[in-house]
């Protein structure tokens, strides 16, 4: 069987699996066009030439399909340099990896009429349908496409307990009786994309039961209630379409605004959004120039790591990464964690500012936002560049304004403070913290050895001379924290960070008292204020 035909077959019964397709060699290579296909499991049929570059294909291609998004892998066939594959043929390759045979499930909580009509619709459109229902009429096969997946419970609890849920399960929920059982086990769930069939008054109710039941407000705004879009459907054909039509909007970057209490698109951010800035980076300044930007009637939507070691936590909206809750509020702004790229426009449509694990920037290419900012404050570009959106931005040194960026923002203090640079860059780092009633590197706390950060005191407090801030546990024991001046607390990384020797785990405002260490900062006000005038400049 040829590589082509068994990728028919393992289509045809929905079996993942990858083509590995040669695009581009350079030098010496064993082969210049083949194709491989690859399981999940690691079996493959065809080659691309064999030795240490296929096993990497191999690897990085289950690799992919366990992610279900395609990508490209280079490799080097050579002993040392970038992209080595410890090989002596001494070219290059560059291979394309092309999931295919991944369906999206999805599953069907109650299967009557409306979700009959959703199954139908789902089937053509290549879902991979479950239906659970507890009375066994509603699950005859008779009713659904083929090949759906029908489970009977005791109760609808026990249906939903039989099927394995992933976060990318799109759950839609419409039961006769049992939709405050049903609702509240999806929220326990791992699944992000929860349509609940529902009238005001079943809204109302079901809020105050997931509630009751421990479920947080903003696990439970998660869920489109009433799902659909707002067509005017009445039968169940009719609503099948405004769910489907809701549910093609939001996995296609679709953004969505309430109309009469349901959904209705507003915009494609695939096709472009003027009036979405994406910010790399959510310590202080970020946050500070998130708070000026969505004032000013931006969408904004923050990217940083999964842990940030963010020193000002109260005023940086990547405490929402950080805290149980998901979420953070920073002068009457919230900023809540998004789990997609559908997750983070709900989350815009709701009037906050959504923030994502993605230090990379992997979700450009969905949000194509008007705007990048690169606010992670690191001293050094750490890949942003001019073709990430139409207009770009830095905070700080690390950038050369009309090359790596469109403009970079000044962000040390004196004189120049805020201005903003188009051609060339801003002042060099000195490594040294600005001064503030005489005191400077003084202000700053570090750790004096590596360790977890566990601290005496928080945000707010005043603190004198000598007296111990934090401590650092290690294996031999707590390692003290002592501050050098008295003043007020003004950062402190959140507890438990994991930091190396001489790392900036908080700092000390001689000022005291007088400074008001609830809001954003006067220095982040006046970049935020940069920022915004670069935005204006350079849009067109």
């Amino acid at each position: 069987m040829n590589i082509f035909a068994e990728a028919a077959r393992l289509y045809e019964q929905n079996t993942p699996f990858a083509l590995a397709s040669i695009i581009e060699t350079k030098g010496s290579a064993p082969r210049h066009d083949a194709i491989l296909l690859i399981q999940e499991d690691g079996r493959t049929q065809g080659t691309i030439g064999g030795g240490m570059i296929e096993r990497h294909v191999i690897s990085e291609a289950i690799d992919a399909l366990k992610e279900g998004r395609s990508r490209v892998v280079k490799g080097s066939m050579s002993r040392t340099g970038k992209d080595a594959m410890d090989m002596d043929c001494g070219g290059t390759m560059t291979v394309h990896i092309d999931v295919q045979g991944i369906r999206p499930d999805m599953l069907l909580i109650g299967g009557g009429h409306v979700n009959r009509a959703v199954a139908k619709l789902a089937s053509e459109l290549g879902y991979r349908i479950t239906v659970v229902d507890s009375w066994e009429p509603n699950l005859n096969a008779k009713l659904f496409p083929p090949n759906t997946q029908l489970i009977l419970g005791e109760t609808i609890q026990d249906a939903i307990d039989q099927v394995t849920i992933r976060d990318n399960t799109q759950v839609i929920i419409a039961t006769n009786h049992e939709d405050t059982t049903a609702l509240p086990a999806i929220l326990k769930s791992p699944a992000r994309h929860i349509g609940q069939l529902a009238s005001r008054r079943k809204v109302e109710t079901l809020h105050n039961k997931c509630l009751e039941l421990g479920i947080s407000e903003a696990r439970f705004q998660e869920v489109r209630t009433p799902v659909g879009l707002d067509i005017g459907a009445e039968s169940p054909e009719e609503i099948a379409v405004s769910i489907m039509g809701e549910i093609l909007a939001l996995s296609r970057g679709k953004t969505l605004r309430k109309s009469g209490g349901k959904p209705a698109i507003l915009s494609s951010v695939t096709n472009g959004h003027d009036n979405l800035v994406i910010i790399r980076g959510a310590g202080d300044l970020a946050s500070g120039t998130a708070v000026k930007l969505h004032n000013s009637g931006y969408k904004v939507v923050m990217l940083d790591l999964p842990k940030p070691t963010v020193i000002r936590t109260n005023v940086s909206f990547a405490g929402a990464l950080l805290n149980e809750s998901g979420q953070i509020t920073v002068e009457g702004i919230t900023a809540q964690k998004a789990r997609s790229v559908a997750d983070a426009l709900r989350i815009i449509n709701n009037g906050r500012i959504p923030i994502m694990v993605d230090p990379d920037g992997q979700t450009l290419r969905q949000f194509k936002p008007a705007v990048l900012v690169d606010g992670i404050l690191a001293k050094q570009n750490l890949g942003t560049h001019r073709k990430m959106a139409p207009v770009t931005i830095a905070l700080g040194p690390g950038f050369n304004a009309g090359q790596d960026v469109d403009a970079v923002i000044e962000t040390c203090r004196g004189h120049n403070l805020a201005r903003v640079i188009y051609q060339g860059e801003a002042e060099p780092n000195t490594g040294k913290p600005g001064t503030i009633m005489g005191y400077a590197e003084e202000r700053v706390l570090r750790a004096p050895c590596a360790g977890q950060v566990i601290p005496e005191v928080a945000i707010g407090e005043l603190v004198e001379e000598g007296q111990i801030v934090a401590n650092i546990s290690t294996e031999i024991g707590n390692q003290p924290v002592i501050t050098r001046i008295g003043g007020k607390v003004r950062g402190m990384i959140s507890t438990g960070s994991e930091v190396p020797p001489g790392f900036k785990i908080g700092d000390i405002d001689p000022r005291g008292a007088s400074v008001d260490h609830t809001t954003v900062s006067d220095k982040a006000r006046a970049i935020a204020g940069g920022v915004l005038e670069a935005i204006l400049k350079l849009s067109p």
